[in-house]
């Protein structure tokens, strides 16, 4: 019985009243007593002990964790160190505003690349004060904080350092997607590492016979003899007695039209002779480019000087010498003239938007050129 019952039992059993008084009495408290108890525990959310919940109820909504009150040391420090943009823990640089306010660096690239393509200065999200590559600068004292929170694997569901996550990954993780050794004769198999050998030592793919193999093997053929024939065609153009190469540097600019058009530039360059310009554009002039995800760089190469008689070339676009994006070579011809001077406009073999981005980000657009002249 609770000290509150007791009280109330010791106050009906006064001196002076009868036993059976007392009794009623007594009962008539302690059954006052418990339900204004009961009614305290429900109204402050006390839960008496009860039937265990129902496992195939679907969860309660999170009950956020007021300020002051501590939760999990992971979840408060996601909420500090997280971009200020995607709102997700950076996986690589981490750059902050002069205010300190934190970006991941694809997310700071791409505020760039909008600033360029809509003709204003990028400011932070948070305080709008400006930023560039030149105002910003990296938080290293984050990038080794995230580093060192746990994330979960995503094959596993095992919570590993970021740090180490990666090598988890590729080397470690026993439930990582890995492909059979026969892929090369054609098994389609692939699934969990701890399957592997039980799957490699039921695969049918070598005991497949030789006819059945070549079908097989003429596909690989294929795919191997286009990849050569680029390097082949390389190598063939280097024998061309006359070559020229040269920095080439696009500068933004901005059409007369009514609505501005985002477009590129390069100064007046010489190679073998004859004087040069290329040309670039985003998306093919899209109205709005800076509303698609997706974004492509298409060049033109034009002649600028006189020529007597038709100029056949072979020309192709590298990334510069300082330059960290990836560009495919590919090899365009062109035979220029008086009438002809410009080539079609021709996408820049860049691998996706994100290195797109990062061309528009930056200032200048720095690249190399090749020019081959065929000889007659």
């Amino acid at each position: 019985m609770s000290s509150l019952e007791e009280r109330d039992v010791g106050v009906a059993a006064a001196p002076g009243s009868s036993s059976g008084g007392l009794g009623v009495g007594a009962v008539g408290a302690a059954v006052e007593a418990v339900a204004g108890v009961a009614a305290m525990q429900e109204e402050v959310g006390i839960r008496r002990d009860g039937p265990e919940p129902d496992p195939d109820e679907p969860p309660k909504k999170r009950v956020r964790v007021p300020e002051g009150e501590s939760g999990k040391l992971e979840e408060r420090l996601y909420s500090v160190l997280c971009c200020t943009v995607c709102l997700d823990l950076p996986k690589a640089s981490v750059y902050q505003c002069t205010n300190g306010h934190l970006m991941c660096a694809g997310c700071f690239i791409h505020l760039l690349a909008d600033s360029r393509l809509k003709e204003e200065q990028a400011t932070c999200p948070n305080c709008r004060c400006e930023i560039s590559k030149n105002l910003c600068c990296r938080n290293l004292a984050v990038e080794k904080a995230v580093s060192e929170l746990p994330t979960e694997c995503t094959f596993c569901l095992k919570q590993f350092p970021r740090s180490s996550l990666e090598r988890h990954q590729k080397e470690e993780c026993q439930d990582r997607v890995t492909q059979c050794k026969y892929k090369r004769i054609g098994c389609p198999w692939q699934g969990p590492f701890h399957e592997l050998p039980a799957h490699e030592g039921e695969c049918s793919h070598p005991t497949k016979t030789g006819t059945e193999l070549m079908g097989i093997l003429g596909e690989m053929d294929q795919n191997h003899r286009r990849d050569m024939q680029l390097y082949n065609t390389i190598f063939s153009l280097l024998c061309y007695e006359k070559i020229g190469f040269t920095e080439v540097q696009f500068r933004p600019y901005r059409t007369d039209d009514f609505i501005t058009r985002l477009y590129y530039e390069t100064p007046r360059f010489t190679v073998l002779n004859q004087t040069w310009v290329l040309k670039a554009r985003v998306n093919d002039s899209e109205r709005n480019p800076n509303l698609s995800c997706k974004r492509t760089l298409s060049f033109q190469l034009i002649l600028k000087s006189k020529v007597n008689s038709a100029l056949e070339c072979s020309f192709l676009l590298l990334k510069g010498p300082y330059d960290d994006v990836r560009i495919k070579p590919v090899i365009h011809h062109h035979s220029f003239s008086n009438d002809t001077n410009e080539t079609d406009y021709v996408p820049l073999p860049i691998s996706d938007s994100v290195e797109c981005n990062k061309l528009l980000a930056a200032k200048n657009i720095n690249l190399r050129l090749f020019i081959f002249q065929v000889q007659k």
